[in-house]
């Protein structure tokens, strides 16, 4: 048999290929072999320490293993239960045997103790058998938690196939499962838990240590935001709103991670609980658009401070002193005392005045005197009154002018500056004392006047052509009170011959 060139050449790359790759061919066996099971007592920290280097194929073979380990556990507790229950059955043939007699023979009495005795025995038997298998689950757990990390969750933060058959295994074998009929057997397997290392022992010290990692958190909160506080002080920053912000969000997401540290602590995987906190944000997020633009504009309000707590502000039509604000409403007292919740969109969005945004305010004041009043007696005595009080400021300096010439007064402005607190005590006090001072000094204060002139004219009746008769026009002066400005108005009401004979 002959080979042709080409063919040695397969034959050859054959043979090179087999030397190459068996090598790597062994490597995959060894995989196959768990090497975390050969100490099935392994403490918890340095199993996990060596299943971090580990592939994904690597942690489903000792999956597989501590699966097997988990699978003789319970197949030890299930053999320990079938005694207990064959003891039970025993004692219970005896008791029916001996229902009808009043009182328990002495030998029947003694098997029942000595059956007593030996499920008591088994019992403990029962409670060590499930405290190895807790000690398996727990293993094996890690090593789930471990897949999870390496090949992730669904859309939804669940696991994936992979690893359910797993789970649902663990979660059917899992727990303490009591007799309720049995009362002794069920308390002895509650008291073995409980006093059991993998049991009650082993949730006591992880609430303990939860209960610690949350707690030092908190004190951590705490020395965070006084820190903060200070230093916000010593930045010259007077908002209330941003520093209560900042100082609530670092309180908050201090606790948030103690809270994810301590389940972490106590060997809860936090990856599915990010992922069910990533999902349920972002239907949130869609759900509740309009939530999520209010707390836009409440960071908006609350980096560009165009207002701060206490101050009198004029925002989407409401006016008052600000209470509170959150990142969705901010809270308004107005001045008849009614508390106002307004959306921080419909602030933001709108045109916001804030009277307390300067410390000095100018009081706006118009005040009239008549015609024949004197001028500059009336602006004399408007500027002793705001030099006389207290709160009026001499820097700036008041103004007092004739700023209109109206139809029944002439119009001065008077414009005091006070202290943005003191307006509206500066506003009533000038007025009221300027009101006396211009009685006392004689000068009038007119109000407004409208003058109707009515006018008729009678045709007579019966003539070819019209002849009319003048009637004496009738004056009537009503004083009718206005703000600015009084009004003469000439009514001519004309008539034909019908409307004089009516």
């Amino acid at each position: 048999m002959s080979f042709r060139p080409s063919s040695r050449f397969n034959m050859i790359m054959f043979f090179l290929f087999f030397f190459v790759a068996s090598p790597f061919s062994l490597a995959a066996e060894k995989v196959k072999e768990a090497i975390t099971t050969s100490d099935s007592t392994i403490d918890v920290a340095a199993l996990k320490i060596m299943l971090v280097p580990m592939t994904t194929k690597e942690l489903f073979v000792e999956a597989d293993a501590w699966l097997s380990l988990l699978k003789t556990a319970t197949e030890d507790v299930a053999t320990e239960k079938l005694v207990v229950k064959g003891i039970n059955d025993k004692i219970k043939v005896i008791e029916a045997a001996n229902a009808e007699q009043e009182e328990m023979p002495t030998l029947e009495q003694q098997k029942i103790d000595q059956l007593t005795e030996i499920k008591e025995k088994d019992l403990a038997v029962l409670t060590e058998s499930r405290s190895e298998r807790n000690h398996k689950i727990d293993r094996l757990d890690l090593v789930l938690a471990a897949i999870n990390e390496k090949i992730g969750l669904d859309a939804e933060g669940n696991e994936l196939a992979e690893v359910l058959p797993y789970r649902r295994y663990i979660d059917t074998v899992g727990g303490l499962k009591l007799e309720v009929k049995d009362t002794k057997s069920a308390w002895l397997s509650v008291k073995g838990f409980l006093l059991s290392e993998e049991g009650g022992q082993a949730w006591v010290i992880k609430t303990a240590i939860f209960m610690l990692t949350i707690f030092a958190f908190w004190v951590s909160s705490k020395i965070l935001v006084t820190a903060v506080s200070k230093a916000i002080e010593l930045s010259g920053s007077n908002s209330v709103i941003l520093n209560n912000f900042i100082t609530n969000t670092i309180r908050r997401a201090t606790l948030v991670i103690g809270i994810l540290v301590a389940l972490s602590a106590v060997g809860v995987s936090v990856a599915p609980v990010l992922a069910v906190m990533g999902a349920a944000g972002f239907i949130i997020a869609f759900a509740l658009q309009s939530t999520l633009s209010n707390f836009a504009s409440g960071l908006m309000i609350m980096f560009y401070r165009p207002f701060d707590v206490k101050d009198l502000v004029e925002v989407a039509g409401i006016t008052g002193k600000v209470k509170s604000m959150t990142l969705v409403s901010t809270t308004i007292m107005t001045p008849d005392n009614k508390l106002m919740i307004v959306p921080n969109n419909s602030i933001w969005g709108d045109v916001i005045v804030n009277a307390h945004y300067s410390t000095e305010r100018r009081v706006d004041m118009v005040f009239g005197i008549g015609y024949d009043d004197d001028i500059e007696l009336a602006a004399q005595i408007m500027n002793k009154v705001l030099t006389e009080h207290d709160l009026v400021l001499e820097d700036p300096a008041p103004k007092i002018k004739v700023s209109e010439l109206a139809d029944s007064s002439v119009n001065f402005i008077c414009r005091p500056w006070c202290k943005t607190a003191d307006y509206w005590d500066v506003y009533w006090d000038v007025t009221r004392k300027v009101k006396e001072a211009f009685d006392a000094a004689g000068v009038s204060i007119p109000y407004p006047q409208t003058d109707v002139h009515i006018h008729q004219q009678q045709i007579a009746q019966g003539v070819d052509h019209k002849t009319s008769e003048e009637i004496e026009p009738v004056k009537n002066t009503a004083k009718v009170a206005k703000s600015e400005k009084d009004q003469a108005v000439d009514l001519d009401v004309e008539g034909d011959a019908d409307t004089a004979e009516n």
